[in-house]
Order: structure tokens, then sequence, then C-alpha cells
């Protein structure tokens, strides 16, 4: 009797334990969130760790599959991760292979991506062996366009940063060399609608920004092509990302500039182009995608860098509609996948 109570005792100790070990974790969306947005907010960020969260969560999202502020969801299982080497400094290491042996200089401070989405998960080695350098447009003294947002302002190089940061940390989870030319001390990713504008942005490494946009420009590009000179011989692109500026009426799509004599600077801007061409069919199938790639030598990165580049205007500031391009995470995050896309076709099709 005694030996049959002690079992039923431990079995009860062993059937609790495991309950608790396969207890689902749930989280509470937040304003503004979609699914990508509260997924990455804990970790997951794999197509089928969508899958999976609309699938454990049936009925409890909209009809349009959105989620409901405040609401509880459960979240699907943590795929098992690989970190991404730090060195001791706090800044993301990458070791390119085509340097023999030599190490590059840190790369991307901790505090680049802040502690929701930090650190980076390497999923994969699809980008080994890429470099790529991340110019968002103006920057320190130099806010860019601004638009109307109700009551408040929306400064382009608050959004056109947060989508390199974004896209920055998809091209460091898919094993690429990535250097930011511009960056903020205290940012991180944001996943709130309205962007503070903030003046204290600096140029890689840590460069205080100049007031001319001729100094500002030859600054960042200047670094650019110190780095390509130190990567020589390895795959190296640059992506310069602007938010334009035109009358309120004006709803644009996503353009692409290269320069004239860059027959990769065209390609890579053609393979952006034609993700965007197709996301675009199936996200919106009524509506045409007017986006598209010329030559645009005149733009001093284009012209200057001696990697090849693509100059990206990822739409008006100043138009409601547009605006819902930027102001929602979730769309913020859809460019830089979508941008992301585009240059791992560009990189395995080479």
């Amino acid at each position: 009797m005694r030996t049959a109570v002690l079992f039923a005792f431990l079995l009860c100790l062993l059937t609790g334990a495991t309950f608790g070990q396969t207890k689902p974790r749930k989280a509470v969306a937040r304003r503004g969130d979609g699914v990508q947005t509260l997924l990455q907010r804990h970790g997951l960020n794999t197509r089928q760790q969508q899958r999976q969260f609309r699938q454990l969560n049936q009925g409890r999202l909209t009809k349009a599959g959105g989620l409901v502020t405040g609401r509880s969801y459960v979240l699907p299982a943590a795929a098992p991760r690989v970190k991404a080497a730090a060195s001791g400094a706090g800044s993301l290491q990458a070791t390119n292979p085509t340097s023999r042996g030599k190490s590059t200089q840190p790369l991307l401070p901790a505090a680049l991506f802040g502690p929701t989405y930090s650190p980076v998960p390497v999923r994969d080695r699809a980008l080994r062996g890429a470099v790529y350098y991340l110019s968002p447009g103006h920057g320190g003294p130099d806010p860019g366009a601004i638009g109307k947002y109700g009551s408040f302002k929306l400064a382009e190089d608050e959004y056109a940063y947060d989508v390199t940061v974004r896209l920055a940390r998809v091209l460091l989870e898919h094993g690429a060399t990535v250097y930011v030319m511009v960056q903020d001390p205290n940012d991180g990713i944001r996943d709130q609608n309205v962007l503070p504008m903030d003046y204290d942005e600096l140029t890689y490494p840590r460069q205080v920004i100049p007031l001319s946009q001729l100094g500002r420009l030859r600054q960042r590009i200047t670094q650019v092509n110190k780095l390509y000179a130190h990567h020589k011989g390895a795959y190296q692109r640059l992506l310069s990302l602007h938010v334009d500026s035109r009358s309120e009426g004006q709803n644009i799509d996503v353009f692409f500039y290269h320069h004239a004599n860059s027959q990769a600077g065209l390609r890579l801007a053609k393979n952006i182009h034609k993700v965007f061409t197709n996301r675009y069919k199936r996200a919106q199938p009524n509506r045409p995608y007017s986006g598209n790639v010329s030559e645009r030598g005149s733009l001093y990165e284009v012209r200057t860098s001696h990697a090849p580049a693509v100059f990206m205007e990822l739409g008006n500031i100043r138009n409601a509609k547009d605006q819902r391009r930027f102001v929602v995470a979730d769309n913020r995050q859809a460019l830089a996948n979508w941008i992301y896309e585009g240059l791992l076709a560009d990189y395995t099709g080479r």
C-alpha cells in the first residue's frame, strides 16, 4: 500500500513537471502590433512560426487576420537558435571568407537593434560572403523630408533609419556582413507609429554628422569606399534608403535608381523591383504597382560609391496613403523583408 501511494505521488510530480514544461507561452498584443511584430518581439520570426501562430489562435484574430489590442495570444514554440558572435565591446562581429584570416572591424553595436530585437539569431548562411553597406537618408542635423500625421510630425530620417536597421537585422540573420553607415546610439528598432525626431545620429564608425549636405554624403561614402577596399574581392553592394516628399495628394510607389554605367547596380535594382511587383500583386491585386527602375547618375552616393549602388525612394511622407507604409511597424518590416528577398535573389543569381 505504501509503495502504491509513493508511486502515485511520484507520478503526480512527474506529470506536473511535464505539464509545466509544455505550458504554452502567451503574449498580449500592444497597440499597433501585427502578427509579425508580436512574434519578433519574442524572438519568433520564421514563416513556419507565423503559420503556427495563426493555427494556435484561430477565432481570436480579426477577420483580416490582425490582432486585437489587449488580447492575449498563444505563441508557438521557439526553434533552437544560434546567436550571432559578439565581440567583447558588445559589437556584432562577422568574418568575411575572402579576407584570408583578417578580422573585419566591429560591425553593429548591440544597442543598434534595442533590447527587444537583440541578440540576432543566425538562421542560415544564405548570404555568407556578401557585404552590404546600408545608408539611411539624412540624419544628424538634417531630418530630411517632413510630413504631418494628425498633430505629429514625421521625419524622413527616422523612418528611413527604422527600415534600414530592420533590414540590417534580417541580413545578419542570413549570414551577411553588414555595415550601417548612419547609426543612432539609442533608438533601436521601434514598433510605435510615430517615431520621435532627434538629432544624435552618427556616421559610421562614430563621426559627428556635419551640417553641409555634401559634407554628410562625402563623409559616409568615404567610409564605404575604405571598407570596400578592405573587403576587396567580395560581393559588395550599397543600398541608400530614402523617403520622398511631394504634394500631399500624390500617392507614389517604391522607386529604384542606379548609375547608368553600373550593370551590377541595374541588376540589383531589377531584382528588388521584381520582388516588390510580385508582392504588390498578392497584397493589392486590384491596384497596379507603378514603381520602376531608372538611371540617376547625378545622385552623389550612386555616382561615387565604389560598391555597386541602388538608391531607393520608399514613398511620399506627405501623402496619407503612403504614410501607412511607414507608420505601421509591420509595414516597415515588410519593406525590409522584401528588400532582403531582392538582395538574396541578386546574390544567389550572380
